[in-house]
């Protein structure tokens, strides 16, 4: 597998491209970011890595695997991956890995976690 410097040139414009990837789900869905920068961050990472080791933004909770010689995200789970659109966030104000919330839920865990 390619190795990723997550300080190198190369994985910084990724991580810039991607952060504004999910600046644009967020505005298109009505979303916003998890309260908590290390979710938002390491999701963010995640993703980032992800599209540059298999050329798509799988989504970083979930296992890569390869089928027929490319690369397929369990559970097809490219983000925004379906099963957050359709259910987890309308469900649970959230998707799996937390980056994206509605801004009810955001509103709801401040409240819980006193911030």
């Amino acid at each position: 597998m390619k190795q990723i410097d997550m300080s190198s040139e190369e994985f910084l414009e990724e991580f810039e491209k991607t952060k504004k990837f999910t600046d644009k789900v967020n505005k298109n869905f009505g979303w916003v970011y998890h309260p908590e920068f290390d979710v938002v961050e390491g999701v963010t990472m995640g993703l980032a890595r992800n599209k540059m080791l298999y050329g798509k933004r799988f989504c970083p909770c979930f296992m890569v695997i390869e089928e027929d010689g490319k690369p397929k995200s369990a559970d097809d789970r490219i983000c925004p991956c379906k099963p957050a659109i359709e259910k987890e966030i309308p469900q649970e104000g959230k998707c799996h890995c937390g980056i994206f919330c509605t801004p009810e839920y955001v509103q709801e865990y401040k409240k819980e976690n006193g911030k």
